[in-house]
């Protein structure tokens, strides 16, 4: 049942993809781009990541989709056809795609307790997170305490965006604002 829940999850996350590529009208693009960050976000509850599909959820439809709709209050919602032919693009992005399964023929099937990771780092973060950090959840210890440089800069990332989209709409605001007076005055005059 799980393998179904998978194929039809990633067969929707293709057409989501094919549609945006096909798609002119950027906010139609927006929500498609949302919805897709939902779909892969329900395909990482089924692989039983869980802190990760929240955080999909959260940045790729959350604040990812709230950034796009503030750059589309500042540009136009219609793309323009492009005057060149997409078919460099489309080999590029073909050769990357079989060249990134070509590297993940010789690993070692999904989910099998004896991969390379779980042999590393994993033991020592379950066997002594508690006693270093004073943290009973093991992933929080590690999200905040062994990776916590890693988590910090993409919180500054997240944050940043923000604040740059904020700029850009304060922005936009002063000069129609600037605008909105120098028509009054033009008026009065």
């Amino acid at each position: 049942m799980e393998a179904l829940i998978n194929i039809v999850l990633l067969t929707l996350l293709a057409v989501i993809t094919v549609g945006i590529m096909f798609q002119r009208n950027l906010f139609a693009v927006v929500v498609l781009a949302g919805i897709y960050s939902f779909l892969m976000a329900s395909v990482l509850i089924v692989l039983d990541a869980v802190d990760v599909a929240m955080t999909e959820a959260s940045v790729g439809a959350g604040v990812s989709t709230v950034v796009l709709l503030g750059t589309l209050h500042l540009v136009r919602t219609i793309e323009y056809p492009s005057k060149r032919s997409a078919l460099i693009p489309m080999l590029v992005a073909v050769a990357t795609g079989a060249a990134l399964v070509w590297g993940t023929i010789g690993l070692s099937p999904f989910g099998t307790a004896d991969n390379a990771i779980h042999k590393h780092v994993a033991p020592k973060y379950l066997a002594d997170s508690v006693k270093e950090t004073l943290v009973p959840n093991v992933v929080t210890s590690t999200l905040a305490d062994y990776r916590g440089y890693d988590t910090l800069g993409e919180t500054t990332v997240i944050f940043t965006a923000g604040i740059g989209v904020l700029l850009l709409l304060k922005g936009r605001r002063r000069r129609g604002h600037i605008a909105d007076e120098d028509s009054k005055v033009g008026r009065t005059a």
